[in-house]
């Protein structure tokens, strides 16, 4: 049978990020952040942007120095900026006109992940910026588990923001990580 258009194949690469992150999610981050690693040094700085944001988002989890998360953080958007400045991002990554507007589902994740380290960095006024562009781009969200979860988050982190005004410490304040 003949594969739908625009039905990619299979990603190899980003199968092998998810098995990285099926590892950190079952404990092991520091073998996971040495496996992303291993991954973004064979892809490197000017690799498909697709790739590049979906490993800089999951090495960001694996940081212990909120600075090391907010470096992260700031790939996987500069990444996601890529796809969406029209730029071709080529047909064998699977991103096409579709995939493109599907990226734009990654902007409130993407933007709340930067305000959550602002938080732990104790710059709530960044914080703040990053939060409205996370609520501004929710519009791209489908009304689903995914959606419903980073809508929550945003909103977890904003009531936080206004009752402590921002103070840096521990908390459940980012969205649920999604693979490209």
């Amino acid at each position: 049978m003949a594969e739908r258009q625009g039905q990619a194949a299979p990603d190899a690469l980003l199968t092998r990020i998810g098995q990285v992150v099926m590892l950190h999610h079952g404990g092991d981050r520091e073998e996971a952040r040495e496996r992303l690693l291993g991954l973004w040094a064979e892809l490197g700085e000017d690799g498909d942007p697709l790739h590049r944001c979906t490993l800089a988002h999951y090495l960001a989890d694996t940081q212990d120095d909120p600075t090391d998360e907010l470096a992260w953080d700031l790939r996987a958007l500069s990444a996601a900026d890529e796809l969406t400045d029209g730029r071709d991002a080529g047909d064998t990554d699977g991103v096409g006109q579709e995939g493109t507007g599907a990226v734009r589902g990654f902007y409130p994740s993407l933007h709340l992940n930067l305000a959550a380290d602002y938080v732990k960095l104790d710059r709530p006024d960044a914080a703040r910026t990053h939060l409205r562009r996370a609520r501004d781009a929710c519009t791209a969200l489908a009304d689903d588990g995914y959606g419903n979860g980073v809508r929550a988050a945003i909103g977890r982190l904003e009531l936080r923001l206004a009752t402590e005004g921002g103070a840096a410490g521990e908390g459940n304040w980012g969205p649920p990580r999604q693979r490209p």
